[in-house]
C-alpha cells in the first residue's frame, strides 16, 4: 500500500511539473523573431577590401600581352633587389585584382578568406599562387595582406564550360591592422532594423522597454531605435546586446506581391486581398463577389471568388483554370491599375 501511494505521489509530481513547464513557456506567434535576425547595430558591419596582385606558376595560360603584367613584375623584381631594365613577358604569370570582407572587431593576426579574379586575358589560374598583395579599404590604409594557393571553384554556364579565371584563398589573408572602436563601453547604441517598418520598429522598441524596465529605446524613425545603455550594464554593453537580440517581436509585414514574369512565380504576404471586381482576360471571365464556383459558358472560363479574397486563393483558381505565367502577370497589373489589389505590386 505504501508503495502504491508512493507512486501517485511521484505521478502528481510529475504531472505538476509537466504543467508547470508549459505554463512557463508560451507558444510563440507564427511571425516572432529573434531581434538579433532583423536588426543591425551601427558600426557593427564587414568592410571591404581591394589589392592589385600577382599570380605565378601557371602552366602557360597566364596573361599575353606583357604591358601591365610585365611592368608589375619589373617592380617587383626591384623590390627584391634584382636590376631588371627589359620588359619581362611569361604566360606563367597574371594580374588579379584581390578582394575580402574585413568583419567587424576583426583582430591582428586573424585569417580572412579572399577571392582572387583575373583582370586581362588569362585564360586559367588553375595550379596559381598568388604573391603577397596589400589589401586595402576605402581610406587607402592597408588592412591586410594576402598570398597563398588559389582554389578554382568550378561554375558552368549553359554550355558546359566552366569559369576558371576567378579562384579563393581560404583564410590566404592576414589581418594586419585592427578599427579602431570600443564597444563594451559604449553609452548609447544605434540599432536599425532590416524592414522600413514604422510597427515593428516601435514593437521591437516597446519589448526592449519591457525587458529592461524603463524608456531606454527610442524609436527614431521606421527603422532606427536609439539605446541608452542602462548603469546595470554600464562598462558592459556586450552583455547587454546578448539579452536583447533574444528577445522576440512579433514583426508585420507589408502587403506586397512579388511576381517573377519568367518563371512565373508569385508572392504574396499574408495581408494582401482583392476587392470586390470584374475582370475578362482572354477567354476568361473573372468576377469577385460571391460564392466560390466554376462554370463554362459562350466560349469562355467563367469563376466567381468571394470578395476580400486573398491572393494565394485567387492564384490557386487562376492555376486549375491553366493560366499561363504573362498572363498571371497581366491580370495582376490590371488589378493594380484599377485598385482592386490591396497592396503593393512588384514585377521583375
Amino acid at each position: 500500500m505504501t508503495s502504491i501511494l508512493s507512486n501517485f505521489r511521484k505521478l502528481g509530481l510529475a504531472v505538476a511539473l509537466a504543467l508547470s513547464l508549459a505554463m512557463a513557456s508560451p507558444i510563440e506567434p507564427v511571425d516572432a523573431a529573434r531581434i538579433k535576425d532583423i536588426v543591425k547595430i551601427k558600426g557593427v558591419r564587414e568592410n571591404l577590401l581591394i589589392g592589385y596582385g600577382l599570380v605565378v606558376g601557371l602552366k602557360g595560360t597566364g596573361d599575353s600581352s606583357a604591358d601591365v603584367t610585365g611592368k608589375s613584375l619589373v617592380r617587383m623584381f626591384k623590390k627584391m633587389g634584382l636590376d631588371v631594365d627589359t620588359e619581362v613577358s611569361s604566360k606563367n604569370v597574371a594580374s588579379v585584382v584581390v578582394t575580402a570582407k574585413l568583419p567587424p572587431f576583426a583582430r591582428a593576426g586573424q585569417k580572412i578568406d579572399i577571392t582572387v579574379s583575373s583582370v586581362a586575358d588569362a585564360q586559367s589560374l588553375e595550379g596559381g599562387t598568388l604573391l603577397i598583395t596589400p589589401l586595402r579599404a576605402g581610406d587607402q590604409q592597408v588592412y591586410a595582406v594576402a598570398q597563398g594557393s588559389i582554389s578554382l571553384g568550378s561554375v558552368a554556364d549553359g554550355n558546359g564550360d566552366t569559369f576558371t579565371t576567378a579562384g579563393r584563398v581560404p583564410s590566404g589573408g592576414i589581418v594586419e591592422r585592427e578599427l579602431p572602436g570600443d564597444f563594451s563601453n559604449k553609452k548609447a547604441i544605434r540599432l536599425h532594423a532590416e524592414s522600413n517598418d514604422f510597427t515593428t520598429i516601435a514593437r521591437i522598441s516597446q519589448v526592449i522597454n519591457v525587458e529592461l524596465g524603463g524608456k531606454y529605446a527610442s524609436a527614431i524613425d521606421s527603422n532606427t531605435i536609439d539605446l541608452i545603455v542602462p548603469f546595470s550594464f554600464d562598462g558592459n554593453a556586450v552583455e547587454l546586446m546578448a539579452v536583447l537580440e533574444n528577445l522576440t517581436v512579433n514583426t508585420d509585414v507589408p502587403a506586397k506581391v512579388v511576381i517573377s514574369e519568367r518563371s512565373g512565380t508569385v508572392v504574396a504576404g499574408s495581408k494582401v486581398r482583392i476587392k470586390q471586381v470584374a475582370l475578362s482576360h482572354g477567354d476568361l471571365s473573372l468576377q469577385v463577389e460571391g460564392q466560390v464556383k466554376q462554370k463554362k459558358g459562350s466560349g469562355k472560363k467563367l469563376m466567381e471568388i468571394p470578395a476580400s479574397t486573398s491572393v494565394s486563393d485567387l492564384v490557386k483558381s487562376l492555376n486549375r483554370l491553366g493560366v499561363m505565367p504573362k498572363d498571371l502577370t497581366a491580370i495582376f497589373q490590371a488589378l493594380d491599375k484599377a485598385g482592386a489589389l490591396e497592396g503593393d505590386l512588384e514585377i521583375f
